[in-house]
């Protein structure tokens, strides 16, 4: 009624967006935002030729920039893999979840003893890239160094440097020319450097040889002389890196052999029912063009691969001969790095070594080298300060349940087996 109307007016109409979101079609869209995100390939093609490697004990392709400012220093070193572990540690990491808590962390042991310099190369810039000016050795080369310069060591001569030697006679005068030479005109220094393998036992008699470029210093002569200074001597790895610190790892992967598409691509399996196979790819092309896309996922080679992967952190780095080398504020035990029965595939671990986060490339035994960042780091993950509490050192061949000998032998008290000795 009127009354009714006056004592009780309608609601004022709903403004527009009302109608929107109680009446839009809220359907899937059938436009693509883009083909590589509604349906990406499987794999990726910046990694194309999959093929074995040449460079089997791994390459540097880059070296950290140079700064001047710096004291003139070596900006890469070589490793053997010797296996895994894992840690315990406290995160220091303010807004993160696990702040002011404890996690597990798997982390990689490679043994590094220390290198030898032999060496000195100066590279002089070009249009085309860097240009080998001269390269100077040193007087004294080891029999280790010497043996990678033959294929067959037993039969032959072993004059190897013989003749280069005398140059360090009546006071070097060659020698120092040709340094005067690389301080003046050369842009780019770098040492050669040798590894111990003698000091392994890993069977093999020849040294692998890698050239270390030197960063820092005010100019090339600061270089060259830093570089002399190292002439038959030692470096070790504490040298180098430092704890906490972002390295690079540049290596060979672990070979796989001929694989499929699906091990090799990951490419999606067919159903079930599909004739002749279900591990393949359906279609591999159109008719026209006649002819297969390199782009098109093809079973093939896979593994042993070069690789180089990025932000590996240094956890620990442990000395040669340290009994305590795993020794934490949390775990007083004293042992080592090596656990019990010794790394698989790989035994003991006596020399200097060094710990990163998380896996790294390769098989056991096989060198890798490890390389300053090429980056400078910036976020709080990166340059959080490492609180190791446990290092594992139980078995790994397998449910290990004691970290030391001594542990060992005071649970399982007097054996029988030991009683007549």
């Amino acid at each position: 009624s009127t009354v009714a109307f006056f004592l009780f007016p309608p609601p004022p109409p709903p403004p527009p967006f009302f109608f929107f979101f109680f009446f839009y079609p809220f359907t899937k869209r059938t436009k693509m935002s883009h083909r590589k995100f509604e349906a990406p390939r499987s794999g990726s093609l910046g990694f194309l030729p999959k093929k074995r490697t040449k460079r089997h004990a791994g390459r540097i392709r880059s070296f950290p920039k140079d700064d001047g400012k710096a004291e003139p220093h070596l900006t890469a070193f070589r490793g053997y893999k010797a296996g895994m572990t894992h840690v315990v540690r406290g995160v220091d990491r303010a807004g993160a979840l696990m702040h002011k808590r404890e996690v597990v962390d798997a982390v990689s042991v490679v043994e590094t003893p220390p290198m030898v310099v032999v060496g000195v190369v100066g590279y002089v810039e070009t249009p085309n890239g860097l240009r080998t000016l001269t390269t100077v050795f040193a007087e004294h080369l080891s029999e280790e160094f010497k043996r990678r310069c033959y294929k067959n060591w037993y039969k032959a001569k072993k004059k190897a440097y013989t003749k280069y030697a005398a140059k360090y006679k009546d006071g070097a005068k060659d020698i120092e020319h040709e340094l005067e030479r690389i301080a003046k005109f050369s842009s780019v220094v770098r040492v050669i450097a040798h590894t111990q393998v003698k000091k392994l036992n890993l069977r093999i008699k020849k040294a692998h040889i890698m050239e270390i470029q030197v960063n820092g210093g005010a100019d090339a002569k600061a270089k060259v002389d830093f570089a002399k200074s190292l002439f038959e001597k030692e470096i070790h790895i504490d040298s180098v890196f430092a704890k906490d610190e972002q390295i690079d790892v540049i290596g060979v992967t672990k070979g796989k052999g001929y694989e499929g598409v699906t091990t090799r691509w990951g490419v999606t399996r067919l159903p079930r029912k599909t004739h002749r196979g279900l591990r393949k790819v359906a279609c591999i092309g159109s008719w026209h063009p006649a002819r297969v896309s390199t782009t098109v996922a093809r079973a093939g080679q896979n593994g042993y691969f070069h690789r180089t992967e990025m932000n590996k952190k240094i956890y620990r780095i442990g000395k040669a001969g340290d009994k305590a080398s795993c020794q934490t504020k949390a775990d007083l035990t004293e042992k080592g790095i090596t656990p019990m029965g010794g790394f698989v595939r790989y035994g003991e671990v006596n020399e200097d070594w060094v710990m990163l986060k998380g896996a790294i490339v390769g098989v056991k035994k096989r060198p890798v080298v490890l390389r300053k960042s090429l980056m400078k780091h910036t976020a709080r993950r990166h340059l959080e300060d490492i609180d190791l509490k446990f290092i594992d050192t139980s078995s790994k061949q397998g449910h290990g349940r004691f970290q030391t000998a001594e542990e060992k032998a005071k649970f399982l008290g007097p054996l029988a087996s030991k009683q007549n000795q």
